[in-house]
């Protein structure tokens, strides 16, 4: 996301590279590279305008630190003033009420539908929300039918009114069924249209009247840009929604939409998605956008993704297991399956700080553990359980099993050996160089 973005204005502050100092000459032509970079990744001409302004304003007004060169100074100018215009801080999400009532908006194609479900299923697992998905598309069937796959999906109940075509009805009656069943979240997903007319503005305007609801979300496709902004501030005029939902940031190279929502609409992008998978989403945090935008990396947000799967106990128990050798395949399909819920690999690298613009070229493949999972799942349970007993016909047989060649197989019951025994030394020696070797070891085995 934002790729773009970031290699223009990394151009742009090229400019102040080797300048002595900060001037009134070398900012006006970094601000006008910064404009250019801005308005091709589609932020609105204003809101361009405005931020280079300001960021000009505060560059020339600094005092010059001798310790600062002036192309980090500018960097560090800039990414404040990204946070400040993507609203500064995270958003709160209210859910007072009981149940609190969650209203979806936007056109058809934004993501709405799928988005509800990554909503209901975030609460549900990070604070023990009981949800309700409300199935208020009346006019597509399979919308209600994509809601039912949803609901599966996550464990979650859908209230549907089949040959009910009024969808305040509907709501209503989706309430009213929580407050009975004791559900204290209820996410009502709405009708879109593929552009925006009348009556579909006032479908939503009388659900907003009916259920007063805590949060009004506004779901958006980022990669329609502009589009994008305008169709948000028609929205607003007439809902006042609270929060602007981002989907399919992991297609949006620009981020024209991003930049722009916030200042247009004055309202505050609470959540993104990225991906089709239900875990996908994730609060929208400014000031770490900033950062991923600049190259700086988002190291808080992927310490919390892998907290999120974190479990003390089983950590305990891996690092014994390490440091008796008796790590074994299974324990690494887990860490495997761990890294993958995270998302991909090219996500995650571009959240460490310099990593994700060195592997910007690397072509990473969608599944890089596939071959990997399909050895590992061509082994009996008690090859997995001791990899030491895997030899000749039983490799043979693996890799006919998993469809690979038994060069493939070798190779990678050989790597995974010495990992291990890298994985005993670090866990026991403490030693940083061999615990070095055992990452080294790690992406070894990745890149198979």
């Amino acid at each position: 996301m934002f790729e773009n973005l970031s290699e223009r204005l990394e151009r742009s502050f090229k400019i102040l590279k080797g300048e002595g100092k900060i001037t009134e000459i070398n900012v006006a032509e970094t601000m006008r590279d910064v404009r250019r970079a801005l308005l091709d990744a589609d932020v609105n001409y204003k809101v361009a305008k405005q931020f280079t302004d300001t960021v000009k304003a505060k560059a020339l007004g600094q005092n010059v630190l001798q310790s600062v060169k002036p192309k980090e100074q500018m960097v560090k100018i800039v990414h404040d003033e990204l946070a400040a215009l993507m609203g500064g801080s995270a958003a709160k999400f209210d859910l007072s009420g009981n149940p609190t009532v969650v209203l979806m908006s936007g056109l058809q194609g934004s993501g709405k539908t799928t988005f509800s479900g990554k909503l209901a299923r975030k609460f549900k697992s990070e604070q023990a929300k009981r949800p309700l998905l409300v199935a208020c598309d009346v006019y597509r069937p399979a919308a209600i039918e994509q809601l039912k796959v949803v609901g599966e999906q996550i464990g979650v109940p859908v209230f549907t009114e089949p040959g009910n075509q009024n969808p305040v009805d509907i709501a209503l009656k989706g309430v009213a069924y929580a407050k009975a069943n004791h559900l204290d979240l209820v996410i009502v997903d709405t009708a879109g249209r593929l552009a925006v007319d009348e009556a579909m503005m006032q479908e939503v305007e009388n659900l907003k009247k009916a259920l007063n609801p805590k949060e009004i979300l506004f779901v958006v496709d980022s990669m329609t840009g502009q589009d994008a902004v305008n169709t948000a501030r028609t929205f607003n005029e007439r809902l006042d929604f609270t929060g602007v939902v981002l989907t399919k940031l992991d297609g949006d190279t620009r981020g024209g939409a991003a930049l722009s929502i916030r200042t247009v609409v004055d309202k505050p992008i609470k959540f993104v998605g990225s991906g089709e998978k239900m875990d996908a989403i994730d609060v929208f945090h400014p000031e770490r956008m900033a950062d991923r935008i600049l190259g700086m990396g988002d190291i808080v947000s992927l310490v919390e993704k892998a907290q999120q799967d974190f479990d003390e106990k089983k950590a305990r128990e891996l690092e014994r297991k390490i440091a008796k050798n008796k790590f074994d395949f299974n324990d690494f399909l887990e860490q495997i399956q761990r890294i993958e819920k995270m998302g991909s690999l090219k996500d995650i690298a571009s959240m460490i700080p310099g990593l994700g613009k060195a592997i910007k070229d690397v072509e990473i493949k969608d599944d890089p553990f596939k071959n990997i999972k399909a050895i590992i799942g061509s082994m009996t349970p008690a090859e997995r359980a001791n990899p030491d007993i895997v030899k000749g016909s039983r490799r043979q047989r693996i890799a006919r099993g998993s469809g690979t060649e038994i060069a493939e197989v070798n190779k990678i019951l050989k790597q995974f050996d010495e990992m291990r025994k890298v994985m005993k030394s670090a866990a026991t020696m403490k030693n940083p160089m061999q615990m070095m070797k055992a990452a080294r070891s790690m992406q070894q085995l990745r890149r198979r």
